[in-house]
Order: structure tokens, then C-alpha cells, then sequence
């Protein structure tokens, strides 16, 4: 049975910092006889414990994912310390989803079982094809520094099948990241899910960076930590602080987020974001580092030229969204505030149906990724 595009979604958000009356809130905005799955994204800052259980209460049997963030989108654009979801009507969409406990010890194995588990499920369901009518979401611990490997090996077990996601954020803190599932928050873990539907889908990324001829070598690194302990053969901070023209001890998120590094594949640019200075000078990064790589300085453009321009394609292709679920890194999010073209561009992502969260990277087909802005577009199908 084929439901409206009304019908398909339900959008909520509450900005209730008690966690029963949040729950009751999404709850009151999102239940209906046929609400099938419940997709959210919350700040770090409620206690999650208590939420967790609040949520579990409020929707019963109804399967509940989600995530902590570095900033919410609603469906009225960016929110601060609130909590926005996304009800999915079991009349579209067949959801399964699993819980990866221990992401260092996540085989292929692992992977093709449970990307088989979901997808045997869905064709119970039997809604849509499984082929061009499904596609994949994960939503991993944000500081976990094993999006590239639980990446490879699932991008290997889904094939042709796409996927999209974002790494949990925990409000610019850098301390604690969560993932939610089955009427827990979890740390070190992931949420792989499985979504088929009738409605028109893609899977999409979009960033506004350009490269410039500036280059910068790494020459040392721990790859397991992600940090560059070298860049050029000088200490890695000196190095990009000589390369942005401040000094080591002003480098600060800000400055990560206007003077970006990209690592160069085929004829694409990939940004891998710093994080952070350590004391010893070296640099952490969000995304996998590792000796011998070339690093581009990214100049950045204007954020929504290029973000108005992709959804225009995505237009053209399949049609009015009737929902966009968007990951976008919290460092666009915070260079929109520092140039002050935040307002706008919340008002850009209200107008075009985005409900999402920031992130602490993005994933796209099997990549781990920075300062993009990555999702998935739903439209009616004529």
C-alpha cells in the first residue's frame, strides 16, 4: 500500500531538556498505527541514561536509532541542545538494523552477516526490489578512530548497494560520542542500517572546497591514532601554522575550519579535518593519516552556491525531495557562523525539507570523510 508523501515522513523536534517530557514530546509529534521505525539525533548534553529509557517507554516496540550530534538540523533548519527526528511509515520503508559492538574486531565476515540478516528481512517485508530500491546508513561513534576500517570491510559486504552516514558528535566537547540502539546509548559502536523503499532515493555528497597549489607532505605519522607527527619533515603544527600564518599557539577549531587539508584521490578531493594540537606539536585529524601522503590546502567558497547547485541536480534527476536526511560536519556549521551565513543557511535547509545532524564525519560509500555535506533525498514517484 502506497502512503502520501505526508504520510511517508513524520519530522519532529523538541527542545525539552527533561528527558520524559522530550520523549513524550517526539512521541506526541511522530506515533501513528503504522510508524515503523523512528530515526533521531540529540545533544551530549541530556542525560542520555535517562533518555534512553524515557525514549524506550515512549515508543514501545517501535524500532528507535540514533545518535549524539554536534548541532541538529529540524525541520525549521539548525537547533542547539535539541533533539530532531525523522518517523518512517512502515507502509514505505522496511528498516532492519544491528548494533556493531567492537569496532576493531569487525571482520568481512561480520559484515556479510548482518548485511544478509537485513536484507533477508527486507525481502520478507517485501515492499520494493531489494535492487536500486535499498540503501545503507551508519551512524558511528564520532571518536572512535575506526570509521575506515568498519568502512572497508562493509562497503565490501553491500556492493552495489549505497550507503551514507555521519559519525556522532557529543556538542564540540571531543569527550564522549554515542550511538543509540535497542534502549541504549553506546560508545565504541555503531548502528548499521538497512533501509528499502518504493520512494525515489539518492545517496549524495557535496562540499565547497577548491585546492590551491599549496602542498604539504606527511613525513611522520602514527596512522593508528591519526596523527601527523611531521609534515615537510618539520613539527606537523609548525608546518601548517607556517602554511595559514598564524602562530602554533592560535590555532584553534576555527582556524581548521577555514584553512582545510584534502588528500587527492583519482581526480577528487577528500578534506581531512584536523582536530586538534597536541603538545608535542603534532596534529590530530578526524580522517585516516598516514606517512608518505600529499596534502592539499583547500581554499573554501561560499557554503551555499554549491550546496543549492547540487540539490538542483538532485532535482533534475529524481524529482521534488520530499524529505532530505542530511549529515553535515560540524566544521561547515561552525565556518557558516564565522562568516555569518548561518542564519541563511538554515533557512536554505528548512526550505528544502533537511533533517539531520552535525557531524564528526561523514561516510559515503564506504569513504570517511570532512566537511562535506552527505545524505540521501527521497522523492514520490510519479
Amino acid at each position: 500500500m502506497h502512503c502520501t508523501a505526508e504520510q511517508c515522513f513524520l519530522t519532529a523536534m523538541t527542545s525539552a531538556q527533561d528527558p520524559v517530557q522530550a520523549a513524550g514530546e517526539l512521541a506526541a509529534q511522530l506515533r501513528h498505527p503504522s510508524l515503523g521505525c523512528v530515526l533521531f539525533f540529540c545533544s551530549a548534553e541530556y542525560p542520555l541514561a535517562s533518555l534512553a529509557a524515557a525514549l524506550e517507554d515512549a515508543f514501545g516496540a517501535v524500532t528507535v536509532i540514533g545518535c549524539t550530534s554536534a548541532g541538529e538540523i529540524t525541520a525549521a533548519g539548525y537547533g542547539r541542545g535539541c533533539i530532531s527526528a525523522i518517523g518512517f511509515d512502515a507502509n514505505a520503508f522496511a528498516v532492519d538494523c544491528t548494533l556493531i559492538r567492537a569496532l576493531d574486531k569487525f571482520t568481512l565476515v561480520d559484515a556479510q552477516a548482518a548485511v544478509e540478516q537485513m536484507l533477508n528481512h527486507c525481502r520478507q517485508v517485501d515492499l520494493a526490489p531489494i535492487k536500486d530500491r535499498t540503501f545503507a546508513l551508519t551512524l558511528l561513534d564520532g571518536l572512535s578512530s575506526r570509521e575506515e576500517v568498519v568502512l572497508s570491510t562493509l562497503s565490501t559486504a553491500l556492493g552495489s548497494i549505497p550507503h551514507f552516514g555521519g559519525s556522532a558528535g557529543d556538542d564540540n566537547h571531543l569527550s564522549h560520542t554515542h550511538v543509540y540502539y535497542q534502549g541504549g546509548f553506546h560508545t565504541g559502536a555503531a548502528v548499521l542500517v538497512m533501509i528499502n523503499t518504493w520512494l525515489d532515493f539518492e545517496v549524495f555528497t557535496s562540499h565547497h572546497m577548491q585546492p590551491t597549489d599549496a602542498k604539504l607532505v606527511v613525513t611522520a605519522a602514527d596512522s593508528e591514532s591519526r596523527t601527523v607527527l611531521e609534515l615537510n619533515a618539520e613539527p606537523a603544527a609548525e608546518e601548517y601554522a607556517r602554511l595559514v600564518g598564524v602562530p602554533v599557539e592560535e590555532l584553534k577549531l576555527s582556524t581548521f575550519a577555514l584553512n582545510a587539508l584534502a588528500v587527492r584521490i583519482r581526480d577528487q578531493f577528500y578534506v581531512r579535518s584536523i582536530q586538534r594540537v597536541n603538545a608535542d606539536h603534532s596534529l590530530t585529524f578526524y580522517c585516516a593519516v598516514d606517512t608518505g601522503i600529499v596534502l592539499t590546502a583547500m581554499q573554501p567558497g561560499p557554503l551555499l552556491p554549491g550546496l543549492r547547485l547540487q540539490l538542483e541536480k538532485l532535482r533534475q534527476r529524481l524529482g521534488e525531495p520530499v524529505l532530505i536526511i542530511g549529515c553535515d560536519c560540524f566544521l561547515r556549521r561552525m565556518e557558516a557562523e564565522l562568516r555569518g551565513e548561518d542564519d541563511s543557511l538554515s533557512a536554505f535547509l528548512a526550505a528544502n525539507k533537511v533533517v539531520g545532524f552535525n557531524t564528526y564525519g561523514e561516510q559515503y560509500n564506504g569513504m570517511h570523510i570532512n566537511q562535506t555535506f552527505t545524505g540521501v533525498a527521497f522523492a514520490i514517484p510519479e
